[in-house]
């Protein structure tokens, strides 16, 4: 994992959109960029909808967020879609961003070892400086965590 007080990759990836979107277009906020596997899955759609539900605050705090995954837009459109998601998710199929922020990582699951992201959420200064670093987060409580950090 990255360190805090460390400058924050930039990346430009797709959006559910197709829009290009860079790190640096957010200079100026905060930036709550989150790292999850997959859309549709169980854990995956319960942290995204708590991010949905929390939005509102998020956006009163001057801080976006972003979730990445490497799924492709077409699946992101969906997902966003299904849950009503008022937040950028950005597809990663290169894995640019998963790696640069050292999300990439071996995951055992019922005793196989496979290459995976690792849920884990950065929360980025307004000068895009890593503020924060949450490895390994829960789904369940992810966005109400990240909540508290930004009213601490």
């Amino acid at each position: 994992m990255l360190s805090a007080g460390t400058k924050a990759p930039d990346f430009s990836l797709k959006d559910q959109f197709g829009k290009d979107v860079s790190l640096t277009d957010f200079l100026g906020k905060k930036v709550v960029l989150y790292f999850y596997s997959r859309d549709n899955t169980p854990g995956c759609s319960r942290q995204a909808c708590a991010f949905a539900g929390a939005y509102e605050e998020f956006m009163s705090m001057d801080a976006v967020v972003i979730g990445v995954s490497k799924d492709s837009v077409a699946s992101h459109v969906k997902f966003a879609e299904k849950y009503s998601l008022p937040f950028v998710l950005l597809s990663d199929p290169e894995l640019e961003a998963i790696k640069a922020y050292d999300v990439w990582q071996e995951k055992k699951n019922y005793g196989k070892v496979s290459m995976g992201v690792v849920r884990s959420t950065y929360i980025i200064d307004e000068q895009g400086i890593i503020e924060k670093v949450m490895p390994k987060v829960k789904p369940d409580t992810n966005a109400a965590d990240v909540l508290n950090y930004l009213k601490a």
